[in-house]
């Protein structure tokens, strides 16, 4: 199975990418967490308490059934398998577009009017951040470079949009000096 580390979004459903890995066939929640880390939780794995609680909350709303339960030496193990409904409800979520995310509400941006607000220095925030985004491209150009198919796309991804955060970086340097006085008024 490829990789598909990092950069994991919080609007990506976690309980559809477990439905999903149910897909091939039943498994337990342990399981399910390291198929989920090794493919797509590299740089944030899910906790062991995150997956049983969406697994919860999966089969009270009929989209997983038990398919099976092991005793052992701790805790009872119970083999998860996904429903008719629960591969119907996959299926539409993958179909369903994604909402770009347009970023109006940067904390970015913040820093900078407030940076203007409060008579500091927001050139010395511009160029500080700028100093990062690169330092974060030379890192993700590295892993990109090293990486199979699967990092080189979620690299690619990450990339593209400190790209345009550089780009907004430069914009916001050029008009300073209006922002100053837009923000003085």
């Amino acid at each position: 199975m490829p990789r598909i580390h990092g950069m994991y979004s919080v609007l990506m459903s976690i309980g559809h990418t477990l439905l999903g890995l149910l897909e091939s066939g039943p498994r337990h929640g342990y399981d399910l967490k390291r198929a989920f880390d090794e493919t797509f939780g590299h740089d944030r794995p899910l906790h062991y308490g995150q997956v049983y609680s969406t697994m919860s909350r999966l089969l009270k709303n009929g989209l997983v059934e038990v398919d099976g339960i092991e005793a052992g030496g701790g805790p009872e193990r119970k083999r998860y398998a996904i429903t008719d409904a629960g591969i119907t409800d996959v299926e539409q979520w993958l179909a369903t577009p994604q909402k770009p995310e347009e970023y109006l509400q940067s904390a970015l941006y913040t820093k900078v009017v407030l940076a203007l607000l409060t008579h500091r220095d927001a050139a010395d925030i511009l160029d500080t951040q700028r100093s990062e985004h690169l330092r974060s491209m030379r890192i993700l150009t590295d892993r990109k470079r090293k990486g199979d198919l699967a990092d080189q796309l979620i690299c690619d991804h990450a990339l593209f949009h400190l790209e345009a955060d550089l780009r907004w970086l430069e914009l916001t340097a050029a008009r300073l000096d209006k922002l100053r006085e837009a923000v003085a008024r």
